[in-house]
C-alpha cells in the first residue's frame, strides 16, 4: 500500500535542489516514485553506479547534460566528493538536484557546505496520522512504530527486529562508525530505556560499561544517522528559571519499545503513557519540520520541577496525558507555565472523549488536538 506523504517534493524542488534527509525505510524512495516518477534517479546503492563515481566523479557531467533538469541522487552521504560536481553542475547548467540521505556525518565532513545558499535541507519522518488518515490505528501506531513497510507489514515484530539489526550491520559496521560494535549495541538499548528524558551521559556509561565520553560520541553517531533528535529546553520564562539538560528523543517508538524489550503496549500502564508522549512529539516534530516554518520545538522545566511535556513555536504549551479523566494532579505544571502570560495557548492532550477548558486550559482529545495541528489552527488559535 502507498501512502501518500505530505512532503511535496515536486514543488520543493520546482526553482532549487534540496537535501532529503531521512532514515532509512522512512519512504524516500516511495516519495520520490510518487511525485517525480520520470525524473533521472541515480542510486549509489547500486554497486556499478558507486563504483563507476567514486572512480571518476566527473562522469555525472556526461551523465547529466541536458540544461536546467532535475536530477535525483539516493544516498549522497556515499560518496560526499560528489557534491562538488552537484555543484559545478547547478552553476554552470543550472540544474537542480533532490539529493536523499540516510546520514548526516560523513557530508559534515565531506563538504556539504559547498553547497551553501544552493540547496535548502528537509528532515524526512516515518508516518504521521494525517498521511496515514483513515489507515490510522493508535494501538498499531503505540505498538509498532511509524516506520511504513513495518507499520503496514503483515509481521511488524519480525521486522523489526530486521531494522534494528540492519541499522547495526550497515549504517554502524559498513560506515566504520564504531569499532566496538557490541558496546554500541548494550548502548542502543540503555539509550532506549532513557527515551524522552533528560540526557545524563555518566549515567548512560554507567548502565552501558563504557566510558562517558564514548557515550557522548554515540549520542551524536545516532544524530548523525537521524536515528534522533535533540529536545531542547525552553528558556523564555520569567518567574520561574527554566533548567536542565536536552531530551534526546528516538525517531519512532516501535524501535525504541524492539530495543527495550517490552511486549505489547497496553492502556492504562507507564509503558502507554511513554508511547503516547513519544507519539505526540513524533507529531509535533513532523510537522515542524513540514510546515511549521521554522517554529521550534522545546520542552519547559524549572528549577521549582514543574515540567511541560513540549513548547510549540514560542505560541502553545502542550501537555500530553495518556489519562481518560484529566484531573487537578495533572495540571500543576502547565499551570505554573500558564501563569507566566507568555504563551497564546495551554493544551493537555488526552483520551478525554469530548473538549473542555479548565481556568484557561483546554482539555484536547486526541484526535481533535490532531485535527488542529495538522490544518495549521494550532498556532494560529
Amino acid at each position: 500500500m502507498d501512502i501518500p506523504r505530505s512532503t511535496d517534493v515536486a514543488a520543493a524542488t520546482a526553482k532549487r535542489s534540496l537535501f532529503l534527509f531521512g532514515p532509512r525505510q522512512t519512504g524516500k524512495s516511495t516519495l520520490i516514485r510518487q511525485h517525480l516518477p520520470e525524473t533521472r534517479q541515480i542510486n549509489l546503492l547500486e554497486s556499478d553506479t558507486y563504483l563507476a563515481l567514486q572512480r571518476a566523479p566527473q562522469r555525472l557531467r556526461e551523465w547529466c547534460t541536458r540544461a536546467g533538469e532535475l536530477v535525483v541522487i539516493d544516498e549522497i552521504q556515499k560518496l560526499p566528493q560528489l557534491l562538488d560536481e552537484v555543484h559545478l553542475l547547478i552553476e554552470q547548467k543550472k540544474l537542480r538536484f533532490l539529493l536523499t540521505g540516510s546520514s548526516a556525518r560523513k557530508l559534515r565532513s565531506g563538504g556539504v557546505n559547498l553547497l551553501g545558499g544552493r540547496a535548502r535541507s528537509l528532515h524526512f519522518h516515518p508516518l504521521s496520522i494525517h498521511e496515514l488518515g483513515e489507515h490510522f490505528e493508535l494501538s498499531r501506531a503505540l505498538h509498532h512504530g511509524l516506520l511504513p513497510a513495518i507499520y503496514l507489514g503483515d509481521e511488524p515484530d519480525q521486522d523489526l527486529a530486521a531494522y534494528v539489526g540492519t541499522y547495526l550491520r550497515e549504517e554502524i559496521a559498513n560506515e566504520a562508525l564504531t569499532r566496538n560494535l557490541p558496546s554500541f549495541a548494550r548502548f542502543l538499548e540503555v539509550a532506549a530505556l532513557c527515551n524522552a528524558e533528560q540526557i545524563n551521559c555518566s549515567k548512560v556509561a554507567a548502565d552501558a560499561q563504557v566510558a562517558r565520553t564514548t557515550v557522548q560520541g554515540y549520542f551524536q553517531i545516532l544524530r548523525d544517522t537521524l536515528l534522533g533528535w535533540d529536545l531542547p529546553v525552553w528558556q523564555k520564562s520569567r518567574k520561574r528559571k527554566a533548567v536542565g539538560a536536552a531530551k534526546f528523543q528516538f525517531f519512532d517508538w516501535g524501535v525504541v519499545r524492539h530495543l527495550r524489550g517490552t511486549g505489547r503496549v497496553k492502556s492504562p500502564s507507564p509503558e502507554f503513557g511513554h508511547a503516547f508522549e513519544a507519539w505526540i512529539g513524533h507529531e509535533l516534530k513532523t510537522w515542524c519540520d513540514y510546515q511549521g516554518h521554522g517554529a521550534e520545538l522545546c520542552y519547559w522545566r524549572a528549577e521549582s520541577g514543574h515540567e511541560v511535556d513540549f513548547v510549540v513555536g514560542d505560541a502553545v504549551a502542550v501537555e500530553v496525558k495518556a489519562a481518560s479523566n484529566i484531573t487537578d494532579r495533572h495540571l500543576a505544571g502547565i499551570v505554573a507555565l500558564r501563569q507566566e502570560a507568555l504563551l497564546r495557548r495551554h493544551v493537555v492532550v488526552c483520551q478525554e472523549t469530548r473538549r473542555r477548558t479548565v481556568g484557561g486550559i483546554e482539555i484536547l482529545p486526541w484526535r481533535a488536538f490532531m485535527d488542529e495541528l495538522w490544518d495549521g489552527r494550532l498556532l494560529r488559535g
